[in-house]
């Protein structure tokens, strides 16, 4: 199970899954999906190679650090709604912004700071957003690339 409120326990699929990539185990596929995040940020293999020094640590961003379990959860995130369309739209505006910059992986860190900007809205607001204002942050997010 991928999906849980226990921290550790959805770290420990990033490491599992860095595990079964270097002994080339099968792969579930959603394990492929992780994989496919995790061999595209180099600089965390480093840090999957040690559990037991990485499970438990806090980033905080207040020191300017990033916490790469929850980079590589918001590109499955953004993956996710880019793959079933939801909201409607965001499929084209993602592939159309693609085609033009030639560059998926960062066109996707944009589309992951809309998100994260989508969270804080909606938990500071305490209500959902609406698509409508979601697609909007996607593209004023994209509007920089």
């Amino acid at each position: 199970m991928f999906f849980s409120n226990d921290r550790n326990q959805l770290r420990q699929q990033y490491f599992d899954v860095w595990n079964k990539m270097q002994s080339h185990q099968l792969l579930s596929p959603l394990e492929s999906q992780i994989a496919t995040v995790i061999e595209q940020h180099p600089e965390y293999h480093k840090l999957l190679s040690n559990p037991e020094q990485y499970l438990d640590k806090d980033y905080l961003p207040e020191f300017g650090e990033t916490n790469p379990f929850l980079h590589m959860s918001l590109h499955l995130g953004v993956r996710d709604q880019v793959n079933t369309d939801r909201p409607s739209g965001i499929k084209k505006l993602y592939q159309e912004t693609c085609e033009q910059y030639k560059n998926n992986l960062e066109v996707e860190h944009k589309m992951m700071e809309a998100l994260t900007e989508a969270m804080w809205l909606m938990q500071r607001n305490q209500q959902p957003l609406s698509d409508d204002v979601y697609l909007s942050l996607i593209k004023k997010s994209l509007t920089v690339l």
